[in-house]
């Protein structure tokens, strides 16, 4: 659902501001869950001199921008990555609101949308996928059955276990095939999104991930032969896209046999 109308702009605002400071903090669960650090205890610090920053230089993207990209104390350099998953996280925060409008359901699906972008930079970053932030997403698969009324229990629970099971059964005969974490993320996203989404997500993860994987060799930057990819980054943008249009690709497609 787009709400046009010019007297909606401070509430797009508003909600790209949410979206920015939702970024900060997961920047935070991006650099401390995998050193297994609390993220509500403790302020935040300069990796390199463990100078605590002040409240000042918190503030998304023009914090970064102010301080030229270095820290203010030690004058190291702060990788861009901070202020571009602000950026993204804002932007994520306004393209929901636009296609679902401002309904309980897009708060639902914007905190998953929080909770697939941390994986994809912490798989990215380490090759793993954090239990925690998986487990999170079983409250929210809860929470939209009840905004959205659909108690369909077969339909997730079917769903996570339509793709996780089958990949699961394939370690035996192809090792390291799949990482456990994967697994458990495509478990937890059948909850979420039913069984028909779910096999949208895997067809939209699988083809990003051979896309990309063929682009990546055929440049001749990088010799992928013989490593591990990363593939829950795919798997997290096919669930979104899932969540956002599954329901409406799902139907244009099956309306193209009917």
């Amino acid at each position: 659902m787009i709400i046009p109308e010019i007297q909606f702009l401070p509430l797009y605002l508003l909600v790209f501001v949410f979206g920015l400071v939702i970024g900060s903090f997961l920047n935070v669960i991006v650099y401390r869950v995998p050193k297994k650090i609390s993220i509500v205890k403790g302020r935040s610090y300069c990796p390199n001199c463990n100078h605590k920053i002040l409240e000042r230089d918190l503030v998304p993207v023009l914090s970064y921008i102010l301080l030229r990209g270095k820290c203010r104390h030690c004058g190291t350099k702060i990788s861009p990555r901070y202020p571009i998953v602000e950026l993204s996280t804002g932007l994520l925060a306004l393209g929901i609101i636009f296609v679902k409008g401002i309904f309980p359901e897009a708060l639902i699906i914007f905190a998953l949308g929080v909770i697939l972008l941390a994986i994809s930079l912490i798989d990215i970053e380490t090759m793993t996928i954090p239990d925690s932030l998986i487990i999170a997403i079983i409250p929210l698969a809860i929470l939209i059955a009840w905004i959205t009324g659909d108690w369909n229990i077969w339909g997730r629970f079917i769903g996570a276990l339509i793709i996780s099971v089958p990949m699961y059964i394939s370690l035996y005969f192809v090792k390291d095939g799949f990482g456990g974490g994967d697994i458990k993320l495509f478990a937890a996203l059948g909850l979420f999104l039913g069984w028909k989404n779910m096999l949208l997500t895997i067809l939209i993860s699988s083809v990003l991930g051979a896309v990309i994987g063929i682009a990546m060799t055929k440049s001749k930057k990088e010799n992928i032969s013989g490593k591990h990819i990363p593939f829950g980054p795919y798997i997290c943008i096919g669930a979104m896209i899932a969540a956002l249009f599954g329901n409406a690709i799902i139907s244009w497609y099956l309306g193209l046999y009917i």
